[in-house]
């Protein structure tokens, strides 16, 4: 393996990035035939779904994609639709868009003692970097502000709000039905680690009960605390992957860091569709 190169997938992304070092010095940059925040080694010991984990994940071959969606009606209805109040989908509107990847990134700064101390090194990217980016991936997929950036589901028009119920058990469960109302299923909810651990654990059956039913739980800061994003994951939204990555070192942008230092980049590409907004639900808990 060498930089400006692809990296085996034999190696961690730390080691692959060490290796490098050791023959380039701080001019190593190594690219990935994977995307990196599946190689986070604390998902081989943690049971805890990232966002990306919530979505199904389609390789994208081009960069740029054309996509489907369907909406509720944006006009007046000029014709009688059988069956419109027993099915709300029969009067959705359908639409085609175009959209691209966009690079996610994130950053660490590299203390340069580290630079002739491969395992080291290896490890600090393994454990740090990759752990960054996952939470930059959490953030672009929950609340990315789109543009030249992942637009997140909470940016995304047509995923509708819902007032709180009598307790967030209720509201929870609420939303879990507006969703299969309009005729997906509540495959996956996205909370604050709050929420989960203040309102959800140690609740009875509750989380068994919802993981019986397929329901997969990601907890990620991302979703404001008193807030959950309830919806059909697999059926209504698509991550586009590029499969590729890279780790380099690099100058950071300001604001990035509160002083100086030697940095190192992490960056992967994709994009979300969202392909059935009415499939998703913001539901206040309280």
């Amino acid at each position: 393996m060498s930089t400006n190169g692809t990296a085996g997938t034999e190696l961690s992304p730390g080691r692959a990035f060490a290796n490098a070092v050791i023959a380039q010095g701080t001019k190593a940059s190594v690219e990935f035939s994977t995307t990196i925040t599946d190689s986070f080694p604390g998902f081989k010991r943690r049971p805890r779904i990232a966002v990306r984990g919530l979505f199904k994940v389609v390789k994208a071959e081009q960069q740029h994609i054309k996509y489907w969606y369907e909406t509720r009606p944006q006009s007046e209805l000029t014709e009688h639709v059988i069956d419109a109040q027993l099915r709300q989908e029969a009067t959705f509107e359908f639409h085609s868009d175009k959209t691209q990847l966009k690079p996610t990134t994130a950053w660490v700064q590299l203390n340069p003692a580290l630079l002739d101390d491969p395992e080291a090194l290896a490890t600090f990217i393994d454990y740090r970097l990759l752990v960054r980016l996952c939470t930059a991936e959490n953030q672009a997929l929950a609340r990315g502000p789109g543009g030249e950036r992942v637009r997140g589901l909470l940016e995304t028009p047509g995923v509708t709000r819902l007032a709180p119920r009598e307790t967030p058990v209720a509201s929870l469960l609420a939303a879990c039905n507006r969703v299969e109302q309009v005729g997906g299923s509540a495959d996956g909810i996205l909370m604050n680690p709050e929420d989960y651990y203040r309102y959800f654990v140690g609740q009875g059956s509750l989380l068994k009960d919802l993981a019986d039913m397929g329901v997969r739980i990601a907890r990620a800061r991302m979703v404001n605390p008193g807030t959950v994003i309830v919806g059909d994951y697999t059926a209504a939204a698509t991550i586009f992957d590029s499969g590729r990555s890279i780790i380099r070192f690099a100058e950071p942008p300001k604001g990035i860091f509160p002083r100086e230092g030697l940095a190192v980049c992490g960056e992967i590409q994709e994009a979300l569709v969202v392909h059935l907004p009415t499939h998703f639900y913001v539901a206040s808990l309280v």
